[in-house]
């Protein structure tokens, strides 16, 4: 159905990179050690429907702006940031009243069902706002379809949503393998309390990594 895409170059062009820790990776990983499984897998959700915004835009030619607009690279690129930051900020700063993991509290209760929302919420955010990620579509895509032939848009969208994907499974793996461990950290306050500064300084980093990002590279 969907002819015209060089399939072979395109699925070892991004399985390689989909099984290479990345920011999206790490962002996932943190959170699955601090909040346990099931905040890790809504993050990977959050990450993975941020990552098919992004395709959207590179298939109908929205990311193009950023491409060639110096200014609004720079303003998502800084938008993204901050928001990393932020939330790196708000988890240094989290206190819990209670010494267990909020984790582990009952799957009805009110609060956890917020957390969970928050991290399918900040998932979504942190990758849709990175304007690294559209440019990678934009290169990414068109270079394994031939161009002459029409439609074009639907060869786009199938393919990034593949790349999504293939990205989002591996994102789910590290949510398998680190949830026993983030288990049995949680299970002590001092190893809680670290976790949680871990991660809201590896999202602060991961923010300050975004803020020196280049429109070239």
């Amino acid at each position: 159905m969907f002819i015209g895409i060089h399939w072979q170059a395109f699925l070892i062009a991004t399985i390689v990179p989909a099984t290479m820790p990345g920011p999206g990776m790490l962002y996932v990983l943190a959170r699955t050690l601090q909040a346990g499984s099931r905040d890790g897998l809504l993050s990977s959700l959050g990450t993975g429907l941020g990552g098919f915004v992004h395709v959207i835009a590179a298939a109908f030619g929205l990311s193009v702006v950023l491409a060639s607009s110096a200014t609004a690279f720079t303003a998502l690129k800084w938008i993204g940031a901050g928001y990393l930051i932020f939330l790196g900020i708000r988890n240094l700063m989290q206190t819990r009243r209670d010494g267990r993991a909020m984790p582990d509290t009952p799957a009805t209760d009110p609060l956890r069902q917020r957390n969970a929302l928050r991290a399918l919420r900040d998932g979504f955010l942190a990758e849709v706002l990175n304007p690294k990620t559209a440019l990678f579509f934009l290169a990414l895509l068109p270079q394994f379809v031939v161009l002459e032939a029409a439609p074009l848009a639907p060869r786009l969208v199938l393919l990034g949503t593949i790349s999504v994907t293939l990205n989002t499974m591996a994102d789910l793996v590290i949510v398998i393998a680190a949830a026993p461990l983030g288990r049995y950290l949680r299970r002590h306050l001092g190893f809680q309390r670290r976790l949680s500064q871990a991660s809201g300084l590896t999202m602060i980093g991961l923010g300050l990594f975004l803020a020196t990002a280049r429109k070239s590279s």
